[in-house]
C-alpha cells in the first residue's frame, strides 16, 4: 500500500525534469536566434561601408526619358540621368563654347570609357558626380532651353550653380569663363546588365 505514493511522487518528479528540460531547450533556441540575427546582417553592407565606399547598384530601366535619379556613393550625390534624344542632341551644339569639351584636364581624370561627347558608356545615359568643381556645391537642373535668369539667350539645357554661376552642359561640361576650372567629375562604373548599374566599380578584365 506504501507503494503507490512513492510511484506518485516519482512521477510528479519526472514530469518536472521533462517541464524544465523542454522549457530550457527553448530558451537555447530563442538565444541561439537572437545570435543568429545580428551575425547574419553582419553580412549585408552597413551604413559605414558605403560611406567608405561600397559600390551602389542602380537600376537604369526604372528612368524615364529626361528624368534624373540621385543616389549616394561615399557620401556624394551621383547623378544618373537618363537624356532624351533632343537632349542628346545639344550636345554638340554646345561645345564651341566648353572650356574642355574632350575631357582632357587632368584634376577630375574622366575615365577612358567616358571620354567621349556624351560622357557615357550608353549615350542615353549619364553617370557624373553632382558637386561643382570650384568650391563644391551642387548644380540644380536647368533642363529647359532657352533665355532665364543667370543663363544666356541660346542656353540649351544643362546645370547652373547659383553660388558663383559656373554652368554645365548635359554631359557635365563646363562652359568657357566660369569659376569652375573642371567638368563635373565621371566616377567609376559599369554595367552588370542591360538595366544594372553599378557605381564605384570599374569593370573586371
Amino acid at each position: 500500500m506504501s507503494e503507490a505514493p512513492a510511484n506518485q511522487g516519482k512521477a510528479a518528479v519526472d514530469n518536472s525534469r521533462r517541464t524544465w528540460l523542454i522549457t530550457s531547450c527553448a530558451m537555447g533556441g530563442v538565444g541561439a536566434a537572437a545570435v543568429a540575427v545580428p551575425f547574419v546582417s553582419s553580412f549585408q553592407p552597413s551604413e559605414r561601408a558605403k560611406a567608405a565606399g561600397a559600390a551602389v547598384e542602380v537600376d537604369i530601366s526604372t528612368i524615364a526619358p529626361g528624368e534624373k535619379r540621385v543616389v549616394e556613393w561615399r557620401g556624394k550625390p551621383v547623378w544618373v540621368m537618363r537624356r532624351t534624344e533632343a537632349q542628346l542632341a545639344t550636345l554638340e551644339k554646345d561645345e564651341a563654347q566648353l572650356a574642355d569639351p574632350n575631357s582632357e584636364r587632368t584634376a577630375f581624370p574622366t575615365p577612358e570609357y567616358a571620354k567621349n561627347r556624351t560622357r557615357s558608356i550608353k549615350p542615353e545615359i549619364l553617370v557624373a558626380i553632382g558637386i561643382c568643381t570650384h568650391l563644391g556645391c551642387s548644380p540644380g537642373d536647368k533642363f529647359a532651353t532657352g533665355p532665364q535668369p543667370s543663363l544666356p539667350d541660346d542656353w540649351q539645357g544643362g546645370f547652373l550653380c547659383a553660388c558663383h554661376g559656373s554652368t554645365f552642359d548635359l554631359a557635365g561640361r563646363v562652359f568657357q569663363n566660369k569659376p569652375a576650372p573642371d567638368n563635373l567629375e565621371i566616377p567609376p562604373h559599369y554595367y552588370v546588365s542591360d538595366n544594372m548599374l553599378l557605381i564605384g566599380e570599374e569593370k573586371p578584365a
